[in-house]
């Protein structure tokens, strides 16, 4: 076997130090060749193809951390002294579910409450929020979470709104791979309520030294609100006693297939002909098409009919057009829409399944596209025949420095925005909402205004990196879009970075809320230290929109780095989360580096909504959003 190593030299608090990189006899320990792959690209051994997509960062960090790659760049640091843990806020540790809260409160009562509660310095990223529309003080949070080892799934949740939280790791490692084996890993968690407030959660588990990976589903009753998780399966008379069986939407041990970046939707309109089932999107990566690692990677669909026990054959729903699908496919149809990545589902009022996703299948590698494809309400969703074709959404234009970039972290072949080294998460995700008159939003960030010192190698670049959040709407169902607007312009910002952004209209339409990473504030654009800002657009579907703009974190975040945190740096997740309750008030999740303010950077889910207490002014402080008022 070829063993060859590739030694990389960095620099790192003022030395020189080799760092060697795992062999390809240590990459092929992976038992997947999808994911052997991936890893390769992450250290540096091989390039990314034109048109292939990344496998999710949340997955990658699990590698990393099961090949010890995140250990030997920990050692490399001796002189690295990480702060001391010293007692938690209010003299004494403390443990149970609720055992390490934390509320940072702004002088103007802005409120940012910790989520995840264990006491750990582990990792939680990669964050998801839902809203019980039975009991709007019900919320469920899904993150990425390393607290029992490499990267597993955790959801939180809350009966009072979001002012406190519990959380758990779910109840998939009872499950048995189609290797035989029960999971290593769990990556990007999903959770959904439908119409009866019946909670779903998901997550894609997998067998880091051998081939398996599946996609599946646990849920929780109306009357256990997401506080545990059970059997889907409402035929036993001990369900909530049992975590098995659990809903499979996909379950493979084939080295060449990988299941990612999976999200799950409920129909949760009572209106709606199909109200209660529930539907599951994902990336279907599949080198074995004859063309090569990343041959192809198009989004699949499933659906259950019947609370998340049984899921129909997963289709392909990414579909084929040649006018705008025009370079490379690992298919017989030479104009598939199959490089695929970052699908979201969302549900109209009647029905109607709305799928968003990112899109490689064009002849430049730095303007890509988002795409839609959907399924009326009156359509077996579960045949292929019942999708429409996919539309262009809008162009996405790349070009962010490529990393490696061994001081802050980022992954080799990745995008990053200098000082920061997480990946830029534009590549890979557009976030889709629908209002109940079926007028349809979309929201994503890109690299089109950016340049001057800001590109090249991600080692060598520098700020200003000038990344922007836009978003389109369609009228007529998704089939046609306007022109992307910028909420973030440089006239209004200056030249500086916002990104990883996420969205959700009210019900009535009359307001679309987008939340983002951003570094227009103080010196965080020279620094690399984040804050989370909240747009409010209001008639965001007319030709004038009123937007206004409101400061969501009571701090700025610290920028995460090898320096200051060797076994996170370089990770953030992939997106971030809004939702809002049937009256249109926002409810944000994001991951957060000031931990619990002790020092300590590293990564934990905050929290908070908003809404309009006393004389109509707008807050986010949960204290004072109980009645509910209307944005």
């Amino acid at each position: 076997m070829n063993t060859r190593r590739v030694i990389i030299v960095v620099a790192a608090m003022g030395m020189i130090i080799a760092l060697p990189v795992l062999s390809l006899a240590q990459t092929a320990q992976v038992g997947n060749r999808v994911l052997g792959h991936a890893l390769e690209i992450e250290l540096g051994l091989v390039q990314r193809m034109k048109y292939e997509q990344p496998i999710s960062s949340g997955v990658v960090n699990a590698l990393l951390g099961a090949t010890g790659e995140l250990a030997k760049r920990a050692q490399t640091l001796a002189p690295f002294q990480a702060p001391q843990l010293g007692p938690l806020p209010g003299g004494k540790f403390s443990f149970g579910t609720q055992g390490c809260q934390n509320v940072f409160t702004g002088s103007d009562g802005r409120k940012n409450i910790r989520v995840n509660q264990d006491c750990s310095l582990r990792r939680q990223a990669e964050e998801v929020i839902a809203v019980n529309p039975k009991d709007q003080l019900n919320l469920i949070a899904g993150a990425n979470d390393s607290r029992i080892g490499f990267n597993h799934c955790s959801y939180a949740w809350s009966f009072d709104g979001g002012k406190t939280w519990g959380d758990q790791i779910p109840p998939f490692y009872q499950f048995v791979l189609a290797d035989g084996h029960t999971a290593d890993a769990c990556s990007d968690p999903t959770v959904t309520f439908d119409v009866d407030g019946n909670a779903y959660i998901g997550g894609i588990l997998f067998d880091l030294n051998s081939a398996a990976s599946a996609f599946v589903v646990a849920k929780s009753n109306a009357d256990i609100g997401g506080a545990f998780y059970h059997s889907p399966d409402a035929s036993l008379s001990f369900q909530t006693y049992s975590n098995v069986p659990l809903g499979v939407v996909a379950n493979d041990n084939n080295p060449n297939i990988f299941h990612d970046k999976e999200f799950i939707v409920a129909d949760a309109n009572p209106g709606s002909p199909k109200k209660d089932n529930v539907y599951a999107t994902w990336t279907r990566f599949n080198v074995a098409t004859g063309a090569g690692v990343g041959a192809n990677s198009p989004i699949y669909f499933s659906q259950s009919k019947d609370g998340g026990k049984t899921w129909s054959p997963g289709i392909e729903i990414s579909g084929a057009n040649a006018a705008i699908c025009t370079a490379f496919s690992g298919e017989s149809n030479a104009n598939a829409c199959d490089q695929d990545q970052g699908s979201h589902p969302v549900v109209g009022p009647d029905g109607t399944i709305y799928v968003s996703f990112f899109n490689n299948n064009t002849p430049s590698s730095t303007n890509n596209q988002h795409l839609i494809v959907t399924c009326p309400a009156g359509n077996d969703c579960s045949l292929i025949p019942s999708w429409s074709a996919p539309v262009k959404i809008c162009n996405d234009i790349g070009g962010q420095p490529l990393g490696p970039n061994a001081s802050t972290g980022c992954p080799a072949g990745n995008g990053c925005l200098p000082p920061n080294g997480y990946r830029v998460q534009d590549s890979t995700y557009g976030s889709l909402s629908v209002d109940q008159n079926g007028k349809v939003f979309h929201v994503f960030s890109d690299f089109r205004n950016g340049g001057g010192t800001c590109t090249g190698p991600a080692a060598a670049a520098t700020p200003p990196c000038n990344q922007d959040v836009f978003y389109s709407f369609s009228t007529d169902g998704g089939a046609t879009w306007n022109s992307p607007l910028n909420i973030t312009p440089s006239s209004k910002f200056g030249l500086t970075a916002q990104w990883q952004p996420w969205s959700a209209v009210a019900p009535d339409g009359n307001t679309l809320w987008i939340a983002y990473y951003d570094r227009s504030y103080g010196n965080c654009e020279s620094t690399g230290c984040n804050d989370i800002t909240l747009a409010r657009i209001k008639n965001p579907a007319s030709g004038s929109p009123n937007i206004s703009y409101t400061r969501v974190t009571t701090s700025s975040m610290p920028n995460l780095i090898v320096a200051n945190n060797p076994i996170q740096a370089g990770f953030l997740g992939d997106y971030m989360w809004v939702t809002t309750d049937m009256k249109g008030n926002p409810y944000i999740v994001w991951a957060d580096t000031r931990g619990m303010g002790d020092g300590h950077v590293e990564e934990d889910i905050y929290f908070t909504r908003g809404c309009y207490a006393g004389k109509g002014k707008f807050t986010l402080n949960p204290e004072f959003c109980s009645h509910f008022d209307h944005p």
